[in-house]
């Protein structure tokens, strides 16, 4: 006697309310790291909304901590951002009207225009850093050490890095 045993629904499945299986695994895939990403990127807004800061003006500001007193042009800046941006002159615009960073032409080249983190822009990080740690830590740390770098090897894998 064969029992026919009905198809497993994945957890994404389940949270999205879809009857039907997926087209193929690797769409499932996708769509899972799409889910994930709204996840994350929800609960991050909500440490950096506490600072009326977006998640990309955090990237950009630490960029430029890292960068140190040398500063980075716009265009090294947006090479450097975790994420896209269209247009990395606004988002420093509104950082630089806040008083977070400032911009300069050097004198050997009036073209290029260095920006740099100021003082109350490292406050303002330095604020942020343990808060920033320890949401990393909540949604995250859970997996443990092993399962962390076995998730981002994967992750680099599926860029082809």
């Amino acid at each position: 006697m064969t029992s026919i045993l009905p198809p497993v629904t994945s957890r994404l499945q389940r949270e999205i309310k879809q009857t039907k299986p997926f087209g193929s695994l690797e769409e499932e895939v996708i769509l899972n790291l799409a889910r994930t990403n709204e996840y994350l990127g929800s609960r991050a807004a909500e440490v950096f909304k506490r600072a009326d800061l977006t998640g990309t003006q955090y990237n950009a500001l630490r960029i430029l901590r890292g960068a140190g007193a040398e500063g980075l042009s716009c265009r090294e800046i947006g090479e450097r951002m975790v994420t896209t941006v269209p247009d990395v002159t606004r988002l420093l615009d509104r950082l630089e009207a806040r008083g977070l960073i400032s911009r300069e032409r050097p004198a050997h080249n009036r073209r290029q225009v260095i920006t740099r983190v100021t003082d109350e822009g490292l406050r303002l990080l330095s604020e942020l850093d343990e808060p920033v740690s320890e949401s990393h830590r909540r949604l995250a740390g859970h997996l443990g050490e092993k399962q962390l770098r076995t998730l981002n090897r994967l992750l680099e894998a599926l860029r082809g890095e």
